[in-house]
């Protein structure tokens, strides 16, 4: 058959469970309380672990102090402020200050002026053992060396010391702000602060120097580039005036005068052609309207007046309109041939004709405003035109003398500059401040740092736990042993009749023994249980008739009843896969309840191999099933009965160990074992054999023919599954006949343990109101009895046929 493999557990179970979930939480449960005393005493180790650990290890001191690194210290200091830094510069600016205090430089620093060179503490910090060996090895090589003078021991010392405190300190920057932690551990807390606090006092005195040494250095070079840049800006403006006096380029306000008066003109012809236009405009339009002839010269007056502003035109103009007027009314009155219409018709020309020859007296006027206009606009061409011819040898030699003046002008500007830079280099020589201060100060730690008592506790408990849960994972993956009824349904397929607890054994508590061995103060030693007296244990049905061990073997008996009902006589054979399973003692109490239930049973010890059953039988038998099949002596006369259960024992005569017979599964195959079986049926109800283990030996199988049915005996948590399945899937036809199979040797106190919730395993306790009979305590092995106890322990009596 296949075997399942358990996600958790070496423990098989039905199907069906696997298919409620994916994980099995039940299951889980289980097998934490089955294993609770290894994860238990894994923790304990882990914790034990943990407490030498802080036992021997040196407590750390840790003192720290926070630095704010703040550019605005010295705004108060410098005339103008420096531009807002980027945040790039910003964490550049931190990360350079973290690299400062790392720095060999500043450890020395340090060791000088707290005077720490000569510091045991530093230079020699408690160590493990394997560091106190390795500093002993280095201390006696050192002997074999050349000495060194005291100045390069000192030197020597120092650089120690530097770097002690390199691998002490740790500096770090405080989430994203501008603050820097730094802090240093050592054995001594007094040292570890006054560490820290010179550490913070070099830091802040580096800085300050180190603005000085920058401010100074500049300022040396500033000042020899300011007199260079003197001295250049003097030759190039001499050149400059000198080229400009050579080449007869004056000028006024800066501006060469052949410029100014070109400017001049260039504003007087823009004048001059604006005049010129106004005149021509206005002579056109009144050059017009003479051009229309006297007739229209009072139309075209009327808009020519409100141009020219003429106060005769407006007269005139008003005159007509009047006399109009009262020709309009006159005619309207008395006609066009009235004397009076006529002669003010009359009038009304002499009228019109002074407006145009107003008219034409202001047309003369701004044609000679025009051609005056004209004249100036030429005259002004004609000059412009002069200076410009005159001017352009001047442009020629302007282009050197502005390249000139540039050159002298930057000059001029870049030794501003510089002397402006100068002064505040200068200025920032004497500046106190630096752009840092300390935010916290370094105290005296007052508690180690480490090692931590509660994590290192807590860590052991959880490394524990862990270590605890993994070697009982193992155990429960290396589980592969029947321990519950359902494992033999889903592996073998078999009906499991029940369980017979352990007898005899001493059942202990998980702790007792260790209990013991703290009280002891040693560890104790493995105790073997003690051999059991086999002359009791097949009467254990007998002396606790409502014991749940004779329980279950009454339900193996009603098993085989439904089984093999309808049978006159049954034969029932009783194996196991192993040797020791304890089979013969089922066999022998499962007989003894058929016989004492009042069925004729006959017990036949059929292990030929190991007779165990044979050998507890007082006195020892003479003769037996070896002497029946082969016909030595009938079977009938071989018989012994127990008085008390009225059992029959046909037994074997117990050979010496080594002395084995050969070919026994021959012996059981043959013909006259089966006429004895035959015999037996006509005799008793019950044949009862006890067969050899299926594992060793071939005995059962060659015997498998003349049974009726098999009662499979398994040992609780020790057979394991795979030995009885592959065992089974070889013997079809002993597999065929199993009538169930018995779990041996229960531990009753662990098997709940097993179960899984709402499993009948958990109700065990449950059910011991109804087991009135306890278990007989079995002691330890006894002499042998004598001849006539013995012969009133089992006689033997001929079987009526």
């Amino acid at each position: 058959m296949n075997q399942r493999t358990l996600p958790l557990n070496g423990v098989l179970h039905r199907e069906k469970d696997d298919a409620d979930s994916f994980i099995d939480l039940d299951r889980l449960f289980a097998s934490i309380l089955r294993r609770a005393t290894t994860i238990g005493l894994t923790t304990a180790v882990f914790v034990v672990l943990g407490i030498a650990y802080l036992l021997v290890t040196t407590p750390i001191y840790t003192s720290m102090t926070q630095i704010l690194l703040d550019e605005k210290l010295s705004r108060y200091a410098e005339e103008e402020l420096a531009s807002q830094q980027s945040k790039q510069q910003a964490d550049t600016q931190i990360s350079s200050a973290v690299e400062i205090l790392k720095s060999n430089k500043l450890a020395l620093r340090v060791v000088d002026e707290a005077g720490l060179a000569d510091n045991e503490t530093i230079l020699d910090p408690p160590k493990s053992l394997a560091g106190t060996a390795k500093s002993w090895l280095r201390g006696t090589v050192s002997l074999f060396l050349s000495a060194v003078s005291d100045e390069a021991a000192l030197e020597g010392r120092r650089q120690k010391a530097a770097a002690m405190l390199q691998q002490g300190i740790a500096v770090e920057r405080v989430g994203r702000s501008a603050v820097v932690a730094l802090s240093y551990r050592s054995p001594d807390p007094q040292l570890a602060a006054k560490v820290t606090r010179a550490y913070a006092d070099a830091y802040l005195a580096d800085q300050l120097n180190a603005n000085f040494d920058a401010a100074e250095r500049a300022s040396v070079w500033l000042q020899g580039r300011l007199d260079n840049l003197r001295e250049r800006g003097q030759a190039a403006s001499l050149e400059a005036e000198r080229y400009k006096a050579a080449n007869g380029l004056t000028s006024t306000r800066g501006e060469l005068m052949s410029e100014q008066q070109l400017t001049d003109l260039n504003s007087q012809l823009i004048i001059a052609q604006a005049d010129v236009a106004r005149a021509s405009a206005r002579y056109n339009q009144f050059k017009a309207i003479i051009d229309q002839g006297p007739d229209n010269a009072v139309k075209n007056a009327m808009i020519g007046s409100g141009e020219t502003d003429n106060t005769v035109i407006r007269e005139l103009r008003g005159r007509y309109l009047s006399i109009e007027q009262r020709e309009r009314e006159v005619t309207g009155s008395f006609g066009a041939d009235h004397p009076q219409a006529v002669a003010l018709k009359t009038e009304k020309s002499d009228v019109a004709q002074q407006i145009f020859q107003e008219i034409q007296r202001l047309a003369d006027g701004y044609r000679n405003e025009f051609e005056v206009t004209q004249s100036r606009e030429k005259s002004l061409r004609e000059s412009i035109a002069g200076v410009t011819g005159k001017n352009s040898e001047a442009n020629k030699s302007l282009v050197q003398l502005r390249e000139l003046e540039q050159k002298a002008t930057a000059l001029k500007s870049l030794y501003q500059s510089y002397l402006d830079r100068y002064e505040q280099a200068s200025q920032q020589q004497s500046f106190p401040i630096a752009e840092a201060r300390v935010i916290s100060e370094a105290g005296v730690p007052v508690s180690p740092s480490s090692p931590k008592k509660t994590m290192v506790l807590a860590l052991s408990v959880v490394l524990g736990l862990m270590a605890g849960g993994g070697l009982a994972f193992v155990q429960e993956i290396r589980e592969r042993y029947f321990r519950l009824g359902g494992d033999v349904r889903s592996v073998l397929g078999q009906t499991p009749l029940g369980y017979l607890p352990l007898v005899g054994a001493a059942q202990k508590k998980p702790f007792d023994r260790l209990n013991a061995w703290i009280k002891r103060g040693r560890e104790p030693a493995p105790e073997p249980p003690p051999e059991l007296p086999l002359e009791r244990m097949t009467r254990l049905v007998l002396e606790a008739p409502r014991s749940a061990f004779a329980e279950t073997l009454r339900n193996a008996k009603l098993a085989c009843d439904i089984v093999l009902q309808g049978r006159a006589s049954r034969v029932i054979g009783v194996v196991s896969a192993l040797p020791g399973e304890g089979k013969t003692t089922v066999a022998a109490n499962f007989a003894a309840l058929l016989a004492a239930s009042g069925k004729r049973t006959l017990l036949i010890d059929a292990d030929l191999r190991n007779p165990r059953l044979s050998r507890m039988l007082r006195p020892v038998p003479k003769a037996g099933l070896v002497e029946a099949v082969i016909g030595d002596a009938s079977w009938t006369s071989l018989v012994r009965v127990d008085p008390q259960s009225k059992l029959a024992i046909l037994p074997i005569l117990p050979r010496p160990y080594g002395e084995q017979l050969p070919h026994t599964n021959e012996l059981l195959a043959s013909s006259g074992m089966s006429s004895l079986i035959d015999s037996a049926r006509q005799v008793f109800d019950y044949v009862i054999v006890d067969l050899a283990p299926l594992g060793p030996v071939v005995d059962a199988k060659a015997f498998a023919g003349q049974v009726d049915g098999f009662v499979f005996v398994v040992e609780w948590g020790k057979t394991p599954t795979r030995l009885v399945s592959d065992l089974l899937d070889a013997e079809p036809l002993i597999a065929s006949k199993i009538l169930g199979v018995l779990l041996n040797k229960t531990d009753m106190d662990q098997l709940a343990r097993y179960s899984d919730f709402g499993g009948p395993e958990k109700f065990r306790n449950a059910y011991d109101k109804y087991y009135q009979s306890r278990m007989p305590d079995v002691g330890p092995p006894r002499r042998p009895p004598s001849p006539a106890a013995a012969a009133a322990t089992t006689e033997t009596q001929p079987v009526r046929t």
